[in-house]
């Protein structure tokens, strides 16, 4: 199903090649940093070596593929988005980089082998996920909430920590009028914020968001994603999952579509944006913009 409701076959039948311009079809899948179709001389080559470099990943529930031979990168300070519809498996995508599923394939952050390390050694090397259901202790105060993500800064000492929940407060001000107050009674764009606080607290340079407009108010919408995009500028690169496809490509730099657990198109994100399959298939009258 598409994000304005509309029901379709997706982009895989409607593929035989790579598209137009910048933007690859599965026909011809380019590879992170190969330089073929729309990898050459785009976004992607444009960020430099990877922060996050996926490659040929994939990952089964009981014999089932959830995800098939996924391969992407992320770049240095990069927003890079995947869209697609729900059960293509793009949480799972998430989830196999975070180390909550194990997969087949190559996983490298920053030029290290993340096979085989646990969730806490990922957050320790600079990644942090935001996970669709935000996951948030109700019954602990909103500032509590916040101390817990700052795991990473442990042996920095309290100023790291103080100073990072200053930088939290400073984004989303609605946090420090409420750090008092139990995370269970906030609404649910506050409750997102203070998902997004918790992971900032660890000051990440990747960080994982899963659905962040999911059940939020077109406002409360906008406000988030203007602090996504504002991540650039503090040299956190972004992997961001949303089925909000139109709000996801204005705000990102490079894009994939995931159908079916394989990454059927993937180019700079306005050109995807202006690719007719894309438009057709989730971009109709009905889809969100910010």
């Amino acid at each position: 199903m598409t994000h304005d409701g509309r029901t379709g076959g997706g982009l895989i039948g409607d593929l035989t090649g790579g598209a137009a311009g910048d933007v690859t079809g599965s026909g011809d899948v380019a590879q992170p940093g190969t330089g073929r179709g729309g990898i050459a001389g785009g976004a992607m080559a444009a960020a430099g070596s990877g922060v996050l470099e996926v490659s040929h990943l994939s990952v089964s529930y009981g014999g089932i593929g959830a995800v098939r031979d996924v391969s992407l990168q992320v770049g240095a300070g990069q927003i890079v988005t995947v869209i697609g519809p729900n059960g293509a498996g793009k949480t799972t995508l998430l989830n196999a980089i975070m180390g909550v599923h194990s997969g087949r394939g190559g996983l490298r952050f920053s030029g290290q082998d993340l096979q085989g390390l646990g969730i806490e050694d990922r957050v320790r090397a600079g990644i942090c996920l935001v996970p669709e259901k935000r996951e948030l202790f109700g019954t602990m105060t909103v500032e509590d909430n916040l101390r817990l993500g700052a795991f990473r800064l442990r042996g920095a000492g309290r100023a790291a920590a103080r100073a990072a929940m200053e930088d939290v407060y400073t984004l989303f001000p609605r946090l420090r009028e409420r750090r008092g107050q139990h995370a269970g009674t906030l609404s649910g764009g506050e409750r997102q914020m203070l998902a997004m606080g918790r992971a900032l607290m660890a000051r990440p340079d990747l960080l994982l968001l899963d659905e962040p407009s999911l059940g939020l108010a077109p406002l409360i919408v906008r406000d988030i994603f203007r602090i996504v995009a504002g991540l650039r500028s503090r040299g956190c690169a972004v992997l961001l999952v949303e089925q909000n496809a139109r709000a996801a490509l204005q705000v990102s730099d490079y894009a994939y579509v995931l159908e079916t657990g394989q990454v059927v198109l993937e180019g700079p994100s306005a050109a995807l944006a202006g690719d007719a399959r894309v438009v057709a298939t989730y971009l109709g009258a009905g889809a969100d913009a910010l």
